[in-house]
């Protein structure tokens, strides 16, 4: 099992574009996205890409393409040292997310990566997709993270995106549920990721995700990142608070130690992300 990692922030960046990657390091994201391109001349950039992207310590991930003309090749290009997942679009059954880690087994395997590393990050964004949200979650042990991906999911149902998200708040509810039982990552927002340049709004979106379960998000920009790292950081109050929850030495129901027990792992998880990220910029944790 691979070690915890806060996953609030994951940022998306065009791997075509050098001065991007060159400068994801210095974002402060817990996650790097690369997205794969259609191209065969571009995917020949993502290997060296990587390690640009870990140079600050954020896990770095590789979105591809899940078009069964695409993804193969995709895959192919994104399986070497240094990436720690990939990021899975339209993920609609288990029998599709068998077929991708049959490919990175083989993949590991034949170049020599540490077996069982790479792991899944899988957007829920179709109806199809949603309605197998159980059977997909177990389908895999290497599953990080799932979401719903909110612009697709939309324009399948064919609304569009609105301010408070409530077409998504039955789909996300639904999908942290199955992720809590199943013991992987809830992550998302309630309302769009296109909007970045109104912070304030973005804000929102990701409390109203945070309020359902959700523990993190992806965003496009880095300004961003750093509300992602807010909004899905335990509140120092609440974490103070749960550090001096007993149940020998005051009368706390079961409920609200178990409650404190769940913010203090989570600071835990948050503080050794910050570690990690910190160390890797040379700089004293």
């Amino acid at each position: 099992m691979a070690v915890p990692y806060a996953r609030r922030s994951s940022l998306i960046l065009p791997v075509n574009v050098r001065r991007f990657v060159e400068k994801a390091y210095d974002r402060g994201a817990d996650a790097i996205v690369l997205p794969a391109q259609e191209k065969a001349s571009a995917r020949k950039l993502v290997r060296d890409s990587l390690p640009l992207a870990a140079r600050g310590g954020a896990e770095v991930l590789v979105r591809v393409n899940n078009d069964p003309a695409l993804l193969a090749d995709d895959i192919d290009a994104s399986v070497h040292s240094g990436l720690d997942g990939l990021s899975i679009p339209k993920a609609e059954s288990a029998a599709q997310i068998h077929g991708i880690v049959a490919q990175i087994e083989r993949l590991e395997k034949s170049r020599g990566l540490p077996a069982g590393h790479l792991r899944l990050s899988l957007a829920i964004e179709t109806p199809r997709g949603f309605l197998a949200v159980e059977e997909i979650a177990r389908s895999s042990d290497r599953i990080a993270t799932m979401s719903i991906g909110v612009e697709d999911y939309c324009l399948e149902l064919g609304v569009e995106p609105s301010a408070d998200g409530i077409e998504l708040l039955y789909p996300v509810a639904h999908l942290v549920t199955v992720c809590k039982v199943v013991g992987v990552q809830p992550t998302g927002l309630v309302g769009s990721i296109a909007g970045f340049r109104d912070l304030a709004v973005f804000e929102q979106a990701a409390q109203r995700a945070r309020q359902l379960g959700c523990e993190g998000a992806g965003c496009i920009h880095p300004d961003q990142v750093t509300v992602l790292n807010q909004v899905f950081t335990p509140d120092p109050a609440k974490v103070d608070y749960a550090a001096s929850v007993n149940l020998d030495g005051k009368m706390v129901d079961v409920p609200v130690y178990k409650r404190a027990q769940v913010v203090l792992a989570r600071a835990r998880v948050v503080a050794e992300t910050e570690r990690r990220k910190a160390l890797a910029l040379g700089r004293k944790a």
